[in-house]
């Protein structure tokens, strides 16, 4: 007579992972109690060695990985951090987001990161998405000026978690980490002047108050050596896109006649597409006598090295911004679990490193 029983092993081999949907159907595929079996994937060494080499075995045998936004979205205080940046083409922003995913995870949370794109409409819609999540708390880089109010949904979110904000402040008075312009513009400043003419400022959009606390770095930055300053009247262009912004306005001002040789832009991909239209017009950049024209620019992009010439700027320490900005988080986070008030304030600005090249 054929013995048509099995061993529990092989019962589980038989039972495919079509049905595993839930940690419930993991676990009675396993054949564990669901605590035991949340509890590993919580933390492997918090049970039975038996029960573990058990679970890693089904876990082999099924593929199953737990949902952990369904697993947070049970409990009252969750695991889960959101992150909203204006644009997920910027390379600081990104390397920010990798940074702060990265220190999340050491810490045991999943970060949830959104983009508004540049526009306050859809900045409230990710604050929405990530208020359905139950979010724990997140570190956002806003769009708009503080002085133009911000946008109200983030007020309403800080009711809600503790929200830190990083390079760009929305209202006076929140928590900010961010690169401190008046230095990083400054040191800039005064090695230009140091070599050569007084720079001219091609200024960013002003799309954030980030545009206008740098606009206002270089004029403190000339006062400080005694020049008057020199503001360049560019594309009325308001968006995001740096490049083109940079390369329209340096073709307009080429077109217009050129105030000294030395230009400062705002950041490097405005710079980048400054150089773009210097090699169009015919214009030789560098820091030799021989050149025509020094451009130099403020963030250190990733792609300002590889320039032609490559370019002068200014760098921003994005892992020490991203480390500040989660200890923040976190030293709030916990003081609400211990019933403490500690209120999300002040002001955290790092300064800028000079990284001089060729092109000034």
């Amino acid at each position: 007579m054929a013995n048509n029983t099995s061993s529990g092993a092989d019962d589980q081999t038989v039972r495919t992972a079509d049905n595993i949907h839930t940690m419930e159907d993991f676990a009675a595929f396993v054949g564990l109690s669901r605590p035991t079996v949340s509890k590993f994937f919580k933390d492997p060494e918090s049970v039975r060695a038996t029960s573990r080499l058990r679970i890693e075995a089904a876990i082999e045998a099924s593929g199953f990985t737990p949902s952990l936004l369904a697993s947070n979205l049970k409990r009252d205080r969750t695991r889960i951090l959101g992150i909203i940046v204006p644009t997920t083409i910027d390379p600081f922003y990104m390397e920010l987001v990798r940074c702060l995913e990265e220190i999340a995870n050491r810490l045991g949370y999943f970060a949830f990161a959104l983009s508004s794109n540049g526009e306050t409409q859809l900045e409230s819609e990710a604050i929405s998405r990530l208020e359905s999540l139950n979010i724990a708390g997140a570190i956002v880089i806003p769009v708009g000026a503080s002085h133009r109010g911000g946008n109200a949904r983030l007020n309403a979110l800080e009711k809600r978690c503790p929200v830190v904000y990083v390079d760009n402040l929305p209202y006076q008075g929140a928590s900010l980490v961010g690169t401190d312009n008046t230095q990083s513009i400054g040191v800039m400043v005064e090695y230009l002047c140091q070599t050569g003419h007084p720079p001219c400022f091609l200024p960013m959009p002003y799309i954030n108050q980030n545009a206008f606390d740098r606009l206002a770095a270089y004029e403190d930055a000339m006062a400080k050596v005694r020049e008057p300053a020199r503001i360049l009247e560019a594309s009325d262009a308001n968006s995001w896109d740096f490049e083109k912004y940079g390369h329209e306005s340096a073709m307009q001002l080429s077109r217009q006649g050129m105030v000294g040789n030395t230009i400062l832009c705002a950041n490097d991909r405005i710079a980048l597409g400054v150089l773009l239209a210097a090699w169009e017009t015919g214009l030789s950049v560098g820091r030799g006598e021989e050149a025509d024209l020094r451009v130099a620019g403020h963030d250190d992009h990733p792609f300002s090295r590889y320039a032609c010439p490559p370019l002068t700027t200014v760098s921003q320490d994005v892992s020490q911004i991203a480390r500040q900005a989660m200890n923040r988080l976190m030293a709030t986070l916990e003081s609400s679990v211990e019933g403490g008030g500690c209120p999300l304030t002040g002001v955290s600005l790092l300064p800028g490193k000079l990284v001089v090249r060729d092109s000034a």
